[in-house]
Parts: C-alpha cells; sequence; structure tokens
C-alpha cells in the first residue's frame, strides 16, 4: 500500500541502532512510500533522514509513532499535541492510558498498535 497523504510520520524515540524498532519502523516507512520525521535522545541519522534531539518546529505531521515508554513521554505531551497529528500510535511498551484520554480530548485518535505491523497488513 502506497501513502497517499500529504503528512508526514514523526517517529518519537529514533535511533541508529538497527536492531530497535524505531529503527525499522523507519526503514519500513520509507519502503512503503511514507515521509518520515526522527526525534531521538541523540543526532545521527536513518536512511538520510536526520534524528533530531529536543522538540524540533514541525510541519505537517499526520501521525506521530511512539517508540517511548509512557514513563519518559510526559514531557512531550504539549509537543506532540501541538503539532495537531491526525492520530498517535502507541506501540508495543509505549502504550500510555493517560496521554491517550489527552489526546483524545484534543481531537486527535490514539491507537495502541504495532507500526510494522500496521504497515504489513495494510492498515496503517
Amino acid at each position: 500500500m502506497i501513502n497517499t497523504k500529504s503528512g508526514k510520520t514523526l517517529i518519537v524515540g529514533a535511533t541508529e541502532n538497527g536492531q530497535r524498532y524505531a529503527n525499522r519502523a523507519a526503514h519500513s516507512l520509507l519502503r512503503y512510500g511514507h515521509d518520515i520525521e526522527l526525534v531521538g535522545l541523540r543526532e545521527g541519522q536513518i536512511a538520510g533522514h536526520p534524528i533530531r534531539t529536543g522538540q524540533p518546529d514541525l510541519q505537517d505531521i499526520d501521525t506521530v509513532t511512539m517508540y517511548v515508554g509512557a514513563r519518559n513521554q510526559s514531557g512531550l505531551y504539549n509537543y506532540i499535541k501541538q503539532l495537531k497529528p491526525r492520530r498517535v500510535i502507541f506501540n508495543p511498551g509505549a502504550e500510555n492510558p493517560e496521554f491517550a484520554k489527552q489526546l483524545r480530548e484534543t481531537g486527535i485518535e490514539p491507537i495502541d498498535a504495532c507500526t510494522l505491523v500496521m504497515l504489513s497488513v495494510g492498515t496503517y
């Protein structure tokens, strides 16, 4: 399934470590034709896309896919909400009912799912 949306996917928890699911998701999203932005703890790059640190000013974010555990997400709540994505995917290990509730209240769809599975079965 090729992406027909104009918005980008922001991967939160991006890393150059090829063994991590966030890295695998970045490569998979690119293979399926999605534009990506990357935010992680350390600067670097994945497939030529820079990994930024902090809370960079980003535009046209359609989906945020979380690879950061709930205990490390609270400092990102306002940042992610101000990006106004259509949805936030909480990958396994990143589920966060408190943040999901806040997202729903602001009109953003929270989804507990795996980005890699969603891509592979065509539900992304």
